[in-house]
């Protein structure tokens, strides 16, 4: 039964965690099932303090959580051609059967393990559909978008947080070349 006001934060990991009473690894306490939907309740380093569904609470790591999409952001814009999800849908589907036809190839003795590993290499699709609400994964800009139905909006990238301002080999905001290790010899 879940808490009241309970609001999942991130799920336990497919094979499940270990967990402790106090951010101690000398304490441990029962594992954590697989998939169980926890709520992020305090940092310290590593260590994660959590509030399972059930109403139980235990540290765990952190770094292991998988983080549970949160609202997804409103659409600010009017639909435009490049937020169109029509063209990401249809190569999603294009994706999928060329999969599906390999699977079936495979099936029927007409390819091999090599060639079918050969035949789906670089194939990368991700859909998830919740009624109304959809998540594509965009493997031609590496980014997950989330679509309502008229409009896309990138939601996460394969790239990881960037700085604002300039580039890190240019100068940096004061206006300076970043610090750089000087031997005695000058080099």
């Amino acid at each position: 039964m879940t808490s009241p006001g309970f609001r999942p934060t991130h799920v336990v990991p497919g094979q499940g965690m270990p967990a402790w009473d106090a951010p101690d690894p000398a304490r441990p306490t029962v594992p954590l099932d697989p998939l169980l939907p926890v709520q992020l309740e305090e940092r310290r380093g590593d260590w994660a303090y959590v509030l399972c569904a059930n109403g139980w609470s235990a540290w765990v790591d952190g770094r292991h959580l998988v983080a549970v999409p949160q609202d997804p952001p409103a659409p600010d814009s009017p639909l435009t051609r490049a937020a169109d999800p029509r063209p990401l849908l249809a190569r999603a589907d294009e994706t999928l059967a060329r999969y599906r036809a390999a699977v079936e190839e495979l099936a029927g003795g007409g390819l091999d393990g090599e060639a079918f590993r050969g035949r789906t290499r670089g194939l990368r699709i991700g859909v998830v559909v919740d009624g109304e609400h959809m998540w594509l994964y965009d493997a031609q800009h590496g980014r997950w978008v989330y679509a309502d139905g008229t409009r896309l909006n990138t939601y996460a990238t394969d790239d990881g947080p960037q700085a604002d301002g300039p580039q890190a080999d240019g100068p940096q905001a004061g206006g300076h070349a970043p610090t750089q290790v000087v031997t005695r010899d000058g080099t």
